[in-house]
């Protein structure tokens, strides 16, 4: 098939023998003659969008919960249950997924209850989970945990940063209470990893907005300074200056992380500087981070919070011992 006819276009048209409305496997591109090499190809240019390992959608079909579930169900057997990062994504917490997981193309967590074996093939981590009747929902004609059991499960991993940035995207969906969430924490004692939910879970908080964010407030929290507030409204004269990531506003002081997608255009980042000129003639200090600063060998933000804590003190005349 020759694609080069379409690279000009904004988007695919009726032409491509594909559907433009719904999700689409490879298997289906194959049967019209459209090579897995055009479809890298197509979803390069933008035309396409892979949702899935093996699952692509047109650009112009967007985002739903509906096609979510269509996606998965060309790929998920109908005796599994959609599990972890994938369920949530499902439920709408689009966060849960790692930066750029569909480009990676993670496995999909799919299970089976126990006594029912896992699948094998390459597009699933699969395995047995102990899953009682009450843990399990049918959306859009898939078998899902629900938010509640997606969020205890994403927060039994190993590591506390994709634990808490799952457990802030899951509360964020409003669909269950902290308290609901901290009441099953023990139905899990003895299993692996539960040590790491048993400290998340009390920490978790639905009003933060990234990744990035969670993960710099769990920095804020381990530097044991003073607590911060997510979203933290800023006003003058009854007039909204900002709204911070991450403030406490006894000292005046604020961290917010810059992702890439929302603080990187040259608009975007005179936006912000704006923002933050207004909030400091307010007598606010406010940091800024990025993804060096938060992730990875180099990052460095419980110094530089320590250090804004310090400066925010002392601006308010205390001196402070290094």
């Amino acid at each position: 098939m020759d694609i080069r006819k379409y690279l000009g276009q904004p988007f695919l048209d009726d032409s491509f023998p594909l559907p433009l409305d719904m999700p689409f496997t490879t298997g289906q591109a194959k049967q019209q003659h459209v090579s897995a090499d055009n479809l890298t190809k197509l979803c390069r240019e933008g035309l396409l969008r892979r949702m899935l390992q093996g699952v692509y959608v047109a650009a112009q079909a967007g985002d739903s919960i509906p096609l979510r579930a269509h996606a998965l169900s060309l790929v998920v057997p109908p005796d599994c249950v959609v599990c972890d990062r994938h369920a949530g994504w499902l439920h709408g917490a689009t966060m849960v997924l790692r930066p750029n997981e569909h480009l990676e193309l993670m496995p999909i967590s799919v299970f089976r209850p126990s006594g029912n074996g896992r699948l094998r093939n390459g597009i699933s981590a699969s395995g047995e989970r102990n899953l009682e009747p009450q843990d399990v929902v049918e959306l859009h004609g898939l078998r899902v945990t629900t938010p509640l059991r997606t969020a205890w499960d994403l927060g039994r991993v190993r590591w506390t940063e994709p634990a808490i940035s799952a457990l802030d995207a899951m509360l964020r969906l409003d669909v269950f209470s902290r308290e609901e969430l901290l009441a099953g924490v023990e139905r899990f004692r003895r299993m692996r990893w539960i040590t790491t939910l048993r400290t998340m879970a009390p920490l978790a908080d639905g009003r933060s907005e990234s990744p990035g964010e969670s993960v710099l407030r769990l920095r804020w929290i381990e530097c044991s300074l003073p607590a911060p507030t997510p979203q933290y409204e800023v006003f003058r004269g009854g007039r909204l200056l900002a709204r911070l990531d991450l403030a406490n506003p006894e000292l005046r002081f604020a961290a917010e992380y810059d992702g890439a997608e929302w603080h990187s255009s040259p608009e975007q980042q005179q936006h912000d500087s704006l923002r933050r000129a207004d909030v400091s003639h307010e007598d606010w200090l406010v940091l800024p981070f990025t993804s060096v600063n938060v992730f990875g060998r180099r990052a460095n933000c419980e110094e530089l919070l320590r250090s804004g804590a310090r400066d925010a003190r002392a601006r308010f005349g205390h001196r402070i011992a290094s």
